[in-house]
């Protein structure tokens, strides 16, 4: 139970990923999204029975923590774009986009929750220390939980956003054969995950991305 605080921020942070996707899609020209109801921070409409539901369950159960979801993806229709490549590489990359900027909200949160509460050892009323440590926990693991997903979702290994950038690069024919991997492409992603220096490179991106978060945590609750 101790983990749960994840959960909240894991969701929040999915579902803002796939609004930027119809965001971005609706900016240049394709309402798809905006007309099926997508374009909402709502999470009953972007919730995925087995990415949002089954496989972070079935993570926490059999592993005690959830590090990877997804949500619905949101529809998107590439024939309402003017210029299909460079469209849909603007489409694909405002998801991982903006898990950096919630990773930076996240940042912001934690310094504010940290002035407000002080140290958790010096608030004698339990339930406001249970509340305090849940939210500064949450934002913490908020920050690499959403440079993780940032890096995560550019893999360039379909279905995930990096392998649209990927595709719209290549010619024509070679994109469009490399796309109708589709989900069996996840479960090369798994694979790789399993392996121990593929799966070290991510964490040593995250960890690398997520210097700057540190920098600017360190300015802000220590020096201000």
């Amino acid at each position: 139970m101790d983990s749960l605080y994840i959960l909240p921020i894991l969701l929040f942070s999915i579902v803002v990923h796939e609004v930027a996707h119809g965001w971005m899609a609706l900016r240049l020209g394709d309402s798809t999204a905006r007309d099926s109801g997508r374009l909402t921070l709502n999470p009953i409409p972007h919730i995925d029975p087995i990415g949002s539901i089954a496989i972070p369950l079935l993570s926490y159960l059999s592993a005690g923590s959830v590090f990877i979801a997804w949500a619905k993806p949101v529809p998107i229709n590439p024939a309402n774009f003017q210029h299909f490549r460079r469209d849909d590489i603007l489409v694909s990359i405002m998801g991982p986009l903006s898990n950096l900027l919630v990773a930076f909200c996240c940042a912001v949160f934690y310094i504010l929750s940290e002035r407000f509460f002080g140290p958790l050892q010096l608030i004698e009323n339990d339930i406001q220390r249970e509340i305090a440590a849940f939210l500064i926990h949450m934002f913490a693991a908020g920050i690499t939980l959403n440079i993780f997903l940032t890096v995560f979702n550019l893999i360039p290994v379909p279905p995930l956003d990096g392998s649209h950038v990927l595709s719209a690069l290549l010619p024509v024919e070679i994109g469009e054969r490399y796309r109708q991997i589709g989900f069996f492409g996840i479960l090369l992603v798994i694979m790789l995950m399993r392996l121990d220096p593929f799966r070290n490179f991510i964490f040593t991106v995250v960890m690398t991305v997520r210097i700057p978060y540190e920098i600017f945590i360190h300015q802000f609750l220590f020096t201000v």
